[in-house]
């Protein structure tokens, strides 16, 4: 157990680091570091990204790559280690047993080894994002070192058919606070476990505001110019979008596409443009930076998330692209999945059922809206960045999360809602 009266220094513990798509915990990092925080920065996989925002230059933090162990005698070599460094290692760990029987070895390994190691490093706190391989380790790291640990859980960690819910509660229920990204979210947590009420905490996903300028969106031109980003995989809902736009084509209204992000749907969402003959007016662009990004807010005339979802069961939280979308002043069409309503409401934006039959005609009605001269899109996208500076901001978020760690200072605690 880290004494009170050595400094404070939390780990981030991370299955991929740095991973493009999540932009939202390098900005958090940022805006910690930014407060005076002295961060580190554990990840347990490789990345497989070949690109990388130019935001990662800024963070501080060390990095650490941790090995996992694939060989019995590397993972002999990781509890001997251990055993020498850890006070009551054997103890600790057997009583574990029950919950690691329910794990991978080498995952189990790698978290023995992340715990000798957040002993060397002089880690007092530990926080990780996602519920799921990182939530486990840090779990047992603290479980054999006594370094408290908080969970930020956002999406895939808890909606999905392969999340083993023997090993979230235990997870959830071991952390010092665990962390709601959305309302929505928080009571989804305390209904699977009511015991968690005292301490799920609400703390958004934060934006990082001078990076998106305001500005009052432009009359809608014709053709529309839509916009839509994400990783191109089921729960994004982008085929129901390309299929919205045939039936506006068939209506004869002009719609384009400019379609960002890569996935495992990459090749048939190419062979769904053939197929509705769509190959002239919407372009698939592959991943791009937060600066390219940008430039596509700026261009767009409206930002559609149609999410779904998916038939593994994972829907998205609240994809950080529409926050950015309402921070720039791009009009948002939207479904109303998880925490998304939290953003995008009838005031704020367009928001749509994300029930897939009928999906398309709505997108459909929705998009013609938009184009419609008489929608109020200059209020609606005032209202929108006045909602996102209000809920969204990353410093206001971060030192709710710092506060709750215990890493900050001032009244933030008495406001985190519950």
């Amino acid at each position: 157990m880290p004494s009170p009266s050595e400094p404070a220094r939390t780990a981030y513990l991370v299955k991929v680091y740095p991973r493009f798509s999540e932009t939202f915990v390098v900005t958090e990092i940022l805006a910690r570091e930014a407060a005076g925080e002295e961060l580190a920065i554990y990840a347990l996989r490789p990345t497989s990204d070949t690109r990388f925002h130019p935001q990662l230059a800024q963070v501080q933090a060390p990095v650490t790559h941790l090995p996992r162990p694939h060989r019995l005698s590397v993972e002999w070599d990781v509890f001997a280690r251990a055993q020498e460094q850890l006070p009551r290692f054997g103890a600790r760990l057997g009583e574990l047993m029950p919950l690691l029987v329910r794990m991978d070895a080498s995952d189990v390994a790698q978290a023995v080894d992340v715990a000798t190691r957040l002993r060397r490093d002089g880690i007092t706190h530990v926080h990780a994002h996602f519920a799921s391989l990182a939530a486990r380790t840090a779990m047992v790291a603290s479980a054999l070192t006594g370094i408290p640990y908080t969970v930020t859980t956002h999406a895939k960690d808890l909606f999905h058919e392969d999340v083993d819910l023997v090993l979230l509660r235990e997870v959830l229920a071991r952390a010092h606070n665990v962390i709601a990204i959305s309302d929505f979210n928080r009571r989804f947590l305390i209904d699977l476990e009511p015991a968690l009420a005292d301490t799920v905490r609400l703390v958004r996903n934060g934006l990082d505001l001078p990076r998106f300028a305001y500005r009052d969106p432009a009359p809608a031109r014709t053709p529309l110019r839509v916009l839509a980003v994400g990783r191109l995989v089921q729960k994004k809902g982008f085929a129901h979008l390309l299929r919205s736009l045939a039936l506006l084509r068939s209506e004869g209204m002009g719609c384009s596409l400019r379609l960002v992000g890569d996935g495992e749907l990459a090749a048939p969402l190419a062979a769904l443009v053939d197929e509705l003959g769509l190959g002239g007016s919407v372009e698939l662009l592959g991943a791009r930076s937060q600066a390219e990004l940008v430039e596509e807010l700026d261009r767009a005339d409206v930002l559609a998330a149609p999410c779904v979802v998916g038939a593994d069961g994972n829907a998205d939280g609240l994809p950080t692209v529409i926050l950015e979308a309402m921070a720039s002043g791009l009009p948002v069409v939207a479904t109303d999945v998880t925490g998304i309503p939290e953003a995008v409401t009838p005031g704020t934006g367009i928001l749509l059922s994300h029930e897939v039959e009928g999906l398309e005609e709505r997108l459909a009605g929705a998009l013609l809206t938009v184009a419609d001269p008489t929608w109020p899109r200059v209020e609606v996208a005032r209202a929108a960045r006045t909602l996102v500076e209000r809920e969204f901001d990353t410093v206001r978020q971060s030192r709710m999360l710092a506060e709750l760690e215990g890493a900050a200072r001032g009244g933030v605690l008495a406001e985190v809602a519950r």
